[in-house]
């Protein structure tokens, strides 16, 4: 990540809103958001399969279900964050991967500029192809700032988006047993 040319176009930002980015409460905001994009744009740099690499013999589950994964992302259209849960159910082919691992999968793709569509199909298909489960159904819950601060100022409006591949994309008995449950 380069630094540098963040710093200089947030100064830039800054004096083409015209503000002073000499003044003494901005003069180190470049820097801060320097740092802050590091953290909030690092699952670009990160490899989400390294999370799902290690499995555990696990028979006869019908399905795993993570639900309320917190979330925060960024907006590509305006850079304004979106934020939510994330719920993941899967059902495994003999092998499970430990729990932390799907949340930090959701981070991974999630510490991007994206929309959310985006990052529901991005989330489905590293657990498809590194997990090899029988399916997958992902489903994101999120609230968009750049629809809230911005254009419609919908408060509180929620969009929510879902992937479902494997046996997710035909039985719908089960797929409906997980949105129940997700619904709980």
């Amino acid at each position: 990540m380069d630094k540098e040319k963040i710093e200089q176009g947030i100064k830039l930002v800054l004096e083409g809103i015209g503000e002073d980015a000499n003044r003494p409460g901005l003069i180190e905001t470049p820097e801060r958001i320097a740092k802050a994009c590091e953290e909030i744009f690092g699952g670009l740099y990160e490899d989400a399969a390294a999370h799902l690499q290690k499995t555990f013999p696990a028979e006869n589950n019908e399905f795993v279900l993570e639900k309320d994964i917190p979330f925060y992302s960024t907006c590509e259209h305006h850079l304004l964050p979106f934020f939510g849960v994330v719920h993941v159910a899967y059902v495994p082919n003999g092998e499970v991967v430990g729990l932390s691992k799907i949340a930090r999968t959701v981070d991974v793709f999630a510490r991007r500029p994206q929309i959310q569509e985006q990052l529901t199909g991005q989330i489905a298909e590293s657990i498809m192809k590194n997990l090899q489960p029988k399916g997958v159904l992902v489903l994101v819950e999120a609230e968009h700032l750049c629809m809230t601060m911005r254009g419609a100022k919908k408060l509180g409006t929620k969009t929510t988006t879902m992937v479902g591949k494997g046996v997710f994309e035909k039985d719908y008995e089960l797929r409906n047993t997980i949105l129940k449950l997700i619904d709980k």
